[in-house]
């Protein structure tokens, strides 16, 4: 999944990391994103509300749907966006939002019922603005 001869990462030395228990690999300067994308790995994680699959949108800080979670036990850390983290040696990351695996979510059934769904509600849509400017959360 790489162009020869192009890229930042022309010449670095190999880095060994795990993602949902596979070893890959990836190169010196990577970012996680685009490790996963040079070892073809495009589905990254599932969305919260319904677990629709999600993969790599965009290539900065920006993204909203590749959230891993970094390490494990207590010093896991969640919601990390895989195209800001860097690679290092040994790194650890995992999928979101998925049981038992990302490729097989239970929950992914939710997909069947996809076009019955409209929008998200979110509570904030229907809240107009309140005398001297309280919002809906506001008392």
């Amino acid at each position: 999944m790489r162009i020869a001869g192009k890229g930042l990462t022309q010449g670095a030395k190999s880095v060994n990391f795990t993602f949902n228990g596979q070893h890959m690999m990836g190169l010196e300067g990577d970012t996680l994103a685009s490790a996963l994308l040079a070892n073809d790995r495009h589905l990254v994680a599932r969305s919260f509300k319904y677990h629709r699959p999600r993969g790599i949108l965009t290539a900065g800080s920006e993204e909203p749907n590749a959230l891993v979670t970094l390490g494990t036990g207590a010093a896991q850390d969640p919601n990390i966006r895989a195209t800001t983290q860097e690679l290092f040696e040994g790194l650890e990351a995992r999928s979101q939002n998925c049981w038992p695996s990302v490729e097989h979510d239970i929950l992914a059934v939710n997909n069947l019922a996809a076009p019955f769904f409209g929008a998200g509600f979110y509570y904030k849509t229907s809240c107009g603005r309140r005398p001297f400017g309280k919002n809906c959360t506001s008392r």
